[in-house]
């Protein structure tokens, strides 16, 4: 029982995430009104903290504030924590669970922007390169990684979808 209960919780979560993520034009207007990070394959829809430090983390996701932002293309670099004492499941608790081809989508000051993650990686905690500016528009998202200890950095990276 509990089971199927989950199954079809999980699956009609998803749907109406991937539903948002391609509402038409015209329905735009019901799209999220703050800067949202929306996830289909890790059931997460969670805002986008802005600030100039990491504390800004401690509520979630947080863009890079070096980074780009969607609506000016390059790379818009976003980190989230997967474990925190506090919050054992943190906002990228499932990040190692994204594929090649999985759709990520932002709301970004009433605008969307859709990508498709086309690499996952793991990288040294200080290589810094992954911050770096891209021509293209693309996405990184990253967190630690393994799960309980802050070695490395478990790296997903999305290409825009948008024209």
């Amino acid at each position: 029982m509990a089971l199927f209960w989950f199954q079809q919780h999980t699956s009609s979560r998803l749907l109406q995430l991937r539903t948002q993520l391609h509402l038409p034009a015209n329905q735009l207007a019901i799209a999220p009104t703050d800067n949202r990070l929306i996830i289909p394959a890790m059931l997460l829809s969670v805002p986008i903290n802005e600030g100039a430090d990491m504390r800004a983390l401690r509520a979630g996701p947080w863009r890079r504030p070096n980074s780009s932002t969607p609506d000016h293309g390059g790379n818009t670099v976003i980190v989230g924590h997967r474990f925190t004492y506090t919050d054992p499941r943190g906002s990228f608790y499932y990040l190692d669970k994204l594929r090649t081809g999985d759709e990520i989508g932002i709301y970004w000051h009433g605008n969307r922007f859709l990508y498709k993650v086309f690499d996952t990686k793991v990288v040294a905690a200080d290589d810094t390169d992954i911050e770096g500016q891209t021509k293209n528009a693309q996405l990184t998202l990253y967190t630690c990684t393994p799960l309980w200890l802050p070695k490395n950095r478990l790296v997903v990276t999305a290409i825009s979808e948008n024209p």
